[in-house]
Parts: structure tokens; C-alpha cells; sequence
């Protein structure tokens, strides 16, 4: 089954067995009948597994080419499934450019438990053997990163780490699997932000962790139901009806980011513009050959800008919504200094590019002429 069928129908065979629903149920319930104590139709308690949940689960692992999926209330929720597979005294390589939340998570809660992180650069993948030591235990990368769109060879960073036995985590939030699958690519955990473009309609919240080992599986499933960050019915029910157009929604947002990404390279009051696309981006080729397309997140630094400067250009867009989150039909407009990455202080920030004025956008799929119009007038 290619990956535009199985958007609609992966993982859903015999959906809903009592009355051929072809959509999955929302089944709002907490509890389930028994037979006797321990005997039930696969379902006892909501936290433990819900049929909706369920039918999403089987529909991450489908499009990942995975064989076990997890949905879990929040994107940060299934880091911190990932992150409890480790004890006081492990260690972790994790890219210096990275989602915010996800710094604060590794820096002021696990870090807190005994658990060292290595912060780097990773668009050398040499560099991550000389960080490599009998504690390090998993390895963790963004690719493309939040918010610089930084490029990593998933299949060497792989090497390195099936060389050393250490577990290697990819947040493939920004591509999705329409445009990379890192299982395929050597990786051993998958993780999403589904909240983002595979819910697809900013109106949901949830992660989404993807495996093929089924021992790793079990661990993390142990770890779903005992710590209970897990997502509603509801929730289920709207991704799933969300990665039927995956597929087609990740088209228009690479064609309209390309389009964008041209423009503010010509623009004159453009310094810098950041998007795998184009063919000066650092790793360009890594990234033409590990991904199908170079994906909807663009950032871009205006000539000779500072806080105040960005902040008004962010301002004057009409139809880039100002605000947290991406991956949504519409185009959304974000500062990364004072929004996403402002968990992470000033000093670091600027180490990995993430400068005062640094504009981070999101592209929808509208209709690119309103766009390119849009940010014309924006930056006038």
C-alpha cells in the first residue's frame, strides 16, 4: 500500500466490526463490561486503551512504516514517555537546535533526576562520537530543527549509534512521514507533535510515538498506561480524520513555502532565509536525499533588524496569524526569541542562530498570490 492510500485506510481494517462504520467511532467511554473479572472484548479501562485511541495508533505506525504506535495527550507528553526509558546517571546527546519545550523538558525536569545532556551541533555527525561514553543511552535529533531548519544525516547518525547500542530518537514533527520516515532511515523511535501537521487543523493537542522493536514497545506502552499522559476519544477521532489529507495538504505547504522561500531570498530587506530547499542551505543535499520534498516551516532574519523591528513586521501581517504552534492550514507567524524558544536563555539561543530577530513562519495552503501579497506589504 503506497503512503497516499495509506493516509486514508492504514492500520483501519475491520474499523468499527458492529455496524461497518467507515469512519472509526468516538467511543466516549471510561470503562468497558466484563464478563467475568479480567474478561472483556480487548478493552477495560480508557487509560489503558480506547478503541477510537486504538484506530490512531494503528494509523501512526501505517504511515511510518512502523509497527507499533502510540498517541499520547501532547507532543512534550510523548517526550517524556521517551526520556523515562532512562535512570539517574544516563546520558544524552541531543542537537543544539531544538524545540524549546523540548529543552526545558531534558533541562529543568530530567535533568534534575541525574540525568547529563550533551547539547550539539549535529550537522557533522562526526562530532557525535567525541560526546559518545559508556553512560550515553540515547541519542536525540530534530530534523529539520526548531526553529534554524537545520538538515541531519538520520542513516549516519543511525551508524553511529547502532555502532555504541545507543537508542536513537527522531522528532520528525517538521517533515512528517509524507516527506521523510526515519524508521526506514535507521532510527529507533519516531516522534510527533501531532498537534501539528498531522492533526493538520490547529484544533487538537497530541504527540505520537511510532517504534518497530516490540520489546521497546512494551516499555513505552508500560510507561503510557502507568503514567496516563494519554489522549481522549475526541482528540482521536479529529487526527485520524486529519491524516486522510496529509498527503495533499503537505503538497500545497512545500509548493507555497518554495514560492515564499524564493521570494525572501530576493527580497532586499532580507538578510538570511532558512529553508532545506534552497540549494545554499547547509546539508541541502542530505536533505534532498533523505526527504520527498523540503516541507512548509520557513525562517528568515530581515537586514539590519533588531527585537522591536521584528516584532513589526510580524505585526503588520494580515494573513499570517500571529501565533504559537504550526503545521495548520493556515499560515501562522511566530517570533521564536520571545515565543517557542523563550525557555531556552538569551546566550544559548544565540549559539545555534536563534537571534532577536529571527522570524519564523508557518505556510499554509492558501492561495500563494494572498501570501507573497501579504508579506509584500508586511515588509513595506
Amino acid at each position: 500500500m503506497k503512503f497516499n492510500t495509506k493516509t486514508i485506510h492504514g492500520g483501519q481494517e475491520n474499523i468499527d466490526p458492529a455496524y461497518g462504520a467507515v469512519v472509526p467511532p468516538i467511543y466516549q467511554t471510561s470503562t468497558y463490561s466484563q464478563t467475568t473479572p479480567g474478561e472483556h472484548k480487548g478493552f477495560g479501562y480508557s487509560r489503558s486503551g480506547n478503541p477510537t485511541r486504538a484506530a490512531l495508533e494503528k494509523a501512526f505506525a501505517s504511515i511510518e512504516n512502523g509497527r507499533h504506535g502510540l498517541a499520547f495527550g501532547s507532543g512534550v507528553a510523548a517526550t517524556d514517555a521517551v526520556l523515562k526509558l532512562l535512570k539517574s546517571g544516563d546520558e544524552v546527546i541531543a542537537t543544539s537546535d531544538l524545540y524549546g519545550g523540548t529543552y526545558r523538558l531534558f533541562t529543568q525536569i530530567f535533568q534534575q533526576f541525574g540525568i547529563k545532556f550533551h547539547f550539539i551541533g549535529m550537522e557533522n555527525t562526526d562530532d557525535i562520537e567525541n560526546h559518545i561514553n559508556s553512560n550515553t543511552k540515547l541519542i536525540w535529533i530534530e530534523t529539520p530543527t526548531n526553529p534554524m531548519m537545520n538538515i541531519i544525516d538520520i542513516e549516519a547518525v543511525s551508524k553511529v549509534a547502532k555502532k555504541h547500542e545507543i537508542l536513537l530518537g527522531v522528532d520528525n514533527t517538521f517533515a512528517t512521514p509524507y516527506l521523510q520516515q526515519p524508521l526506514d532511515l535507521g532510527a529507533d523511535i519516531v516522534l510527533h507533535s501531532a498537534t501539528k501537521y498531522l492533526g493538520g487543523h490547529s484544533d487538537v493537542v497530541m504527540g505520537a510515538i511510532i517504534v518497530n522493536d516490540e520489546a521497546l514497545a512494551e516499555r513505552l506502552y508500560f510507561i503510557q498506561n502507568a503514567s496516563g499522559a494519554i489522549c481522549g476519544p475526541q482528540d482521536s477521532f479529529l487526527v485520524l480524520r486529519g491524516l486522510k489529507t496529509l498527503h495533499v495538504r503537505m503538497q500545497r505547504h512545500c509548493e507555497n513555502a518554495r514560492a515564499i522561500a524564493e521570494f525572501l531570498k530576493n527580497h532586499s530587506k532580507i538578510d538570511t532565509v532558512y529553508w532545506p530547499g534552497l540549494k545554499e542551505h547547509p546539508n541541502h543535499d542530505i536533505a534532498q536525499a533523505q526527504m520527498k520534498d523540503f516541507g512548509g516551516m520557513i525562517s528568515f532574519v530581515p537586514k539590519n533588524s533588531n527585537f522591536a523591528e521584528a516584532i513589526c513586521i510580524i505585526e503588520n501581517l494580515k494573513l499570517f496569524t500571529l501565533g504559537e504552534s504550526l503545521g495548520g492550514v493556515e499560515s501562522l507567524a511566530g517570533h521564536p526569541a520571545s515565543m517557542t524558544h523563550a525557555s531556552i536563555p538569551k546566550e544559548e539561543r544565540k549559539k545555534t542562530g536563534v537571534v532577536d530577530s529571527l522570524i519564523r513562519l508557518s505556510v499554509g495552503i492558501e492561495d500563494i498570490d494572498d501570501l507573497l501579497a501579504d508579506l509584500q506589504q508586511a515588509l513595506g
